[in-house]
């Protein structure tokens, strides 16, 4: 059984100021780190096999913290653990966001099941790859609360900065196991 810890990465000044980010790279702020090193304390608890993250700066270095304190150092960076990408609307506030585009639609805008799809690619991946091991991934909100949706058919809450979810692969499917430390009820095997 694979284990797997999905962390989203910390703040950065954009989500300090309320600005949709999406794919584009913007690095932590000195919140964000904090927040990184406090997700790692949660961390420490476990023994880890491997560290991997998104190649954006932001999920970059929040991996690199917390490899610092678990003793890992990242192995590797997967493009499609990048965040959603949003288009013209990245770098827009709320605000901005509702007098330009008040029904969501943001030109240019990459597709949910596009997200999801790439996102769980990596992670079936990863289970494939590295059967029975304890992996940490850091990514972003959109795609981890995406994540949990797919896999266990439930509405997501809000992802912190540095939130952990968590779940099992049976070596068929994943198993939602807790979301922002909270756990939830497995979903139960599909009959054939």
């Amino acid at each position: 059984m694979t284990f797997l810890a999905l962390v989203r990465h910390g703040e950065t000044e954009w989500n300090a100021e309320r600005r949709l980010q999406g794919s584009s790279d913007i690095p932590l702020n000195d919140t964000g780190r904090v927040q990184a090193a406090r997700a790692a304390e949660l961390l420490t608890g476990s023994t880890w096999d491997l560290l991997v993250s998104s190649p954006l700066s932001r999920a970059a270095e929040t991996a690199d913290i917390i490899g610092a304190r678990i003793g890992l150092t990242r192995s590797a960076t997967y493009p499609g653990l990048v965040e959603r990408h949003f288009g013209e609307a990245e770098g827009a506030t709320d605000e901005d966001l509702w007098d330009r585009w008040p029904d969501g639609r943001y030109p240019g805008m990459e597709s949910r099941t596009s997200m999801t799809r790439r996102g769980l690619g990596v992670l079936d991946d990863l289970a494939s790859r590295h059967p029975g091991a304890s992996v940490v991934a850091v990514s972003h909100g959109g795609l981890i609360r995406s994540v949990i949706g797919a896999v266990s058919g439930l509405w997501a809450p809000r992802i912190p900065n540095a939130g952990i979810t968590t779940f099992r692969h049976d070596g068929t499917q994943w198993n939602l196991h807790t979301v922002n430390g909270y756990g939830v009820v497995e979903r139960a095997p599909v009959e054939p």
